[in-house]
Parts: structure tokens; C-alpha cells; sequence
């Protein structure tokens, strides 16, 4: 009888052993994909048990109940993450409980890049893969409302930056964040202004800022050109600055600036109009925002391309002449 039972205990501690070395096996083995990458969305709320369904319901070769009570046994169940996720070749049950439980969603990215205007920004954004387009039936007006920004121009007031999203994200979240960014960088930079800026608001330096973005060629003479633009300000010149003639003219510039252009009265026409225009006409970045709120301190009026990136600036107008000759008609 001692013999028998000493035999079903063997037995059991066998059985058991063969289960454990099976299911150690298991949570190691790949998982058998229907293809090298497998989108994966788990919805708030989803329980363990759904979550388990919802990777046999991508096409995985996988028990759903088996899963399941990996999961369980685990003990980290209640710890998986809602979100996107893309499963690859070579995942194994043990590895996508990790990814599940630390929330490694399947992300994206997209530049948003300096000098670029807000119809610049829009066609990326309709561009990026797996970001959900839901700006693209909302016209400016709309979408600034819904970024609870109502009857304030969408120029400028996104800040050009490499932004990360998980996939199926909307475009409006991403515009949300760009949006926040450029408040907190303009708010930096207005609380380091200069003393004698003849600029009134924070609107007033990211309008300058965008101009400056617009006219540097070389990142050392930002700070110079703001302090032209500064100096004109100051005794009510007007900027003159091509290119936000070149902004208000819109989808109509041809890639050359014409004299009539420069005649032809819009609100961004820096030569008809006086003062910094009503709206920013790009995406400034910190070096341009700083720029403009601490400009370089000189008594140049005016500046010209040298046609290398760089430019020269002349405190009269006899100077800023002789310099176009050189610099511009080679005389």
C-alpha cells in the first residue's frame, strides 16, 4: 500500500513538474502572427478576459483562455494599459504582457518645422501616418475654436517641434500640445524682455519673432535683425520686410516679388502699412522668440542678404544702397 501511494505521489509531482515545464514553455514560445506586424487596440475599461480575446481577434495563433490565465497568474491583470499597440514577430506571451503592462503603445512622429505657416502645418498633419484627421472638415476658424482659442488667427501659435504620437491619435490632440508649447515659450521669453522693447504684449514680440524667423539666414544674425527691425519700430519706420508681403499675397505668390507687390496694399504689406502686421506669418522657434525680445542693441536701419546666409547692416540709407550694389547687382 506505502508502495502504491509512494508511486501516485510520484506520479502527481511528475504531472505537475510536466505542466509547470509546459507552461514555461509556452509564456516563451512566439506567438504565431498572421503577419510581421499586427495592430492591436485595447479600449479603456477592457478586462483582462477581453484584452486576451481582443489578441486572438487580431489573428494571433493564440488560446484566448490560455492568455487569459497567463495574465491571471501573473498577477498583473488589473496592471495592462489601455491603448494602440502593434505586435511584431518573435512576441511571446511573456513579452506582451510586458508591453501591455507598461504601456508601450505604437507611436509616431512629425516635424513641425521653423518658418513654416499654419497651411504648412495643416498638409503635414494630413500627411502623417496613423494620426487621425479630424481637423480636415474644420475650417481655421472652426479648429481654433474647438482648441478653445475662438476669433484668434492660427498663425505662429504652434511651436515647430518633433512631435511623438501614439497611433490613431487625433491631429486635434497634437495641435493641442503644439499649441500649449508656444504659450509656455512665449511666456519665457516675455518675462526676459528687455527694458526698452518697443513692443506692448507677448503678441506683439511673436509677430516680431515670426518676422525675424522669416529673415535670418544665419542663426548668429537673428538677434541683429531683430534690433533693425527694434531701432524702425522705435522712431515709426516702416519694417518693410518682404516677407510678410510675400505671407499676405498667399497662395497667389509665384516665387517672385514683384515692385507691384510691394505696392499692393494688404494688411501684412510691412511697405503700405505701418507697425508690425495684424498676425504672426510663421512658426517663430525659441532662438526667433528670444530674438525678438532681446534684440541686439546697435543703430543699424537697415540690412541686406550678402547671398552667402549672411547679411550686412547699415545705420543710413547712402550705406544700405551701396551695400544692395554690391551685394545684390554686383556693382
Amino acid at each position: 500500500m506505502r508502495r502504491f501511494f509512494l508511486t501516485l505521489f510520484l506520479l502527481a509531482s511528475l504531472a505537475v513538474l510536466g505542466t509547470g515545464a509546459a507552461a514555461l514553455w509556452w509564456v516563451h514560445r512566439p506567438i504565431a502572427l498572421p503577419a510581421p506586424q499586427v495592430d492591436l487596440s485595447i479600449e479603456p475599461g477592457t478586462t483582462p478576459r477581453g484584452v486576451a480575446q481582443a489578441v486572438a481577434a487580431t489573428g494571433a495563433r493564440v488560446h484566448p483562455q490560455l492568455l487569459y490565465w497567463w495574465f491571471r497568474f501573473s498577477g498583473q491583470d488589473r496592471q495592462i494599459r489601455a491603448g494602440s499597440y502593434e505586435l511584431e514577430a518573435g512576441l511571446t506571451p511573456r513579452t506582451l504582457l510586458a508591453v501591455l503592462v507598461r504601456g508601450e503603445e505604437a507611436t509616431r512622429s512629425i516635424v513641425l518645422v521653423e518658418g513654416w505657416n499654419f497651411r504648412q502645418v495643416r498638409a503635414a498633419l494630413a500627411k502623417a501616418e496613423m494620426l487621425r484627421p479630424d481637423s480636415a472638415g474644420l475650417t481655421d476658424e472652426q479648429l481654433m475654436q474647438q482648441l478653445g482659442r475662438p476669433g484668434v488667427a492660427p498663425e505662429g501659435r504652434f511651436f515647430p517641434d518633433t512631435y511623438t504620437y501614439s497611433k490613431n491619435s487625433s491631429d486635434v490632440a497634437l495641435l493641442q500640445r503644439a499649441m500649449r508649447a508656444m504659450d509656455r515659450k512665449l511666456e519665457a521669453a516675455w518675462a526676459a524682455r528687455a527694458d526698452d522693447l518697443p513692443l506692448k504684449s507677448a503678441d506683439e514680440a511673436l509677430i516680431l519673432a515670426s518676422i525675424v524667423e522669416k529673415e535670418t539666414g544665419r542663426a548668429a544674425d537673428r538677434a541683429e535683425i531683430a534690433g533693425v527691425f527694434a531701432n524702425r519700430l522705435r522712431i515709426g519706420m516702416p519694417l518693410q520686410t518682404d516677407p510678410s508681403v510675400i505671407y499676405g499675397l498667399g497662395e497667389k505668390f509665384d516665387g517672385n516679388l514683384r515692385r507691384r507687390d510691394l505696392q499692393a496694399d494688404t494688411p501684412w504689406n510691412t511697405y503700405t502699412r505701418p507697425g508690425l502686421p495684424p498676425t504672426p506669418i510663421a512658426m517663430p522657434g525659441k532662438a526667433a522668440l528670444l530674438a525678438a525680445v532681446q534684440p541686439a542693441r546697435h543703430r543699424s536701419l537697415y540690412f541686406v542678404a550678402r547671398g552667402d546666409g549672411t547679411s550686412h547692416f547699415s545705420e543710413s540709407l547712402d550705406q544700405h544702397n551701396r551695400a544692395v550694389n554690391k551685394y545684390q547687382r554686383g556693382q
